[in-house]
């Protein structure tokens, strides 16, 4: 469980739940009709704009803001750097039982084509369209949720629009003026926290979580294509370092030396 995800959320509502019922009711808060326009119109603008099963493919993407568990990138570069060992010293074949412990499947599958004794170059081909199409896929559904981050406050706008035109027809009344500006405030309210503590960051939360598998994904197609061609395991090593921040390089290197 990705835990920023839920600390969000919760700390966003949460404070802006005490700073309403700090300074009134939060029952002054709460108009259906406005949610109904707000969620409505964003939904029914959404349907337009996507195909169906892309809009139903978004909404089954989305548990990975909240679910995804990320897998560290330095557990891949000594795996593969002894698999590279392993390689150089007893053939490629010998990585045969090792690929039946992998659990990551894009992992296993170039491991796999590894043993088979497919051509390097057709392994990473294969490999890199993988991620290519991942890309194209996840990058839907961060568009799906940007576009609805955009739509849902002109949506708010579109139903303070129609509480205006509500409120101006029963001008004759004053002391119906406040209320019904209100009611009518309450809808654009309603759209823009929808698309900037919804919408909007799980846009960029799926973003950063499709950057950093297609990372991982990337760091393993490097490493095999290494074995691939006999490369020395500290060659290997400095390579996949590449793919890692600093910070990261020296930690694969501290858990090396203990290891040792």
């Amino acid at each position: 469980m990705d835990i920023a995800t839920i600390l969000g959320i919760i700390s966003a509502f949460g404070l802006m739940i005490m700073a309403i019922t700090s300074g009134s009711g939060i029952n002054l808060f709460i108009n259906i009709p406005s949610l109904l326009i707000v969620l409505g119109g964003t939904i029914g603008a959404i349907l337009i704009n996507y195909p169906l099963k892309e809009v139903f493919r978004a909404t089954k993407v989305v548990k990975n803001a909240f679910l995804n568990k990320p897998e560290a990138p330095t557990y891949y570069v000594s795996l593969l750097v002894s698999f590279a060992d392993k390689a150089r010293k007893e053939g490629i074949l010998a990585l045969e039982a090792e690929a039946e412990k992998v659990d990551n499947p894009f992992f296993k599958k170039g491991l796999q084509m590894l043993i088979d004794g497919f051509d390097p170059q057709i392994i990473k081909d294969t490999l890199s369209k993988e991620v290519n199409y991942l890309k194209e896929r996840h990058k839907l559904g961060e568009d799906i949720f940007g576009t609805m981050g955009a739509i849902s406050p002109a949506m708010g706008l579109i139903g303070t629009l129609i509480g205006l035109v509500q409120m101006l027809q029963s001008m004759s009344d004053p002391s119906t003026i406040g209320p019904a500006m209100a009611v009518a405030l309450i809808t654009t309210l309603y759209g823009a926290i929808l698309a900037n503590v919804l919408f909007l960051p799980i846009s960029g939360k799926l973003h950063v979580l499709t950057t950093y598998e297609c990372l991982i994904k990337e760091m393993a197609i490097e490493g095999i294509i290494c074995i691939s061609e006999g490369l020395n395991p500290r060659v290997v090593e400095a390579k996949l370092h590449a793919f890692l921040e600093p910070r990261l390089r020296t930690l694969s290197k501290q858990a090396k030396v203990k290891a040792k």
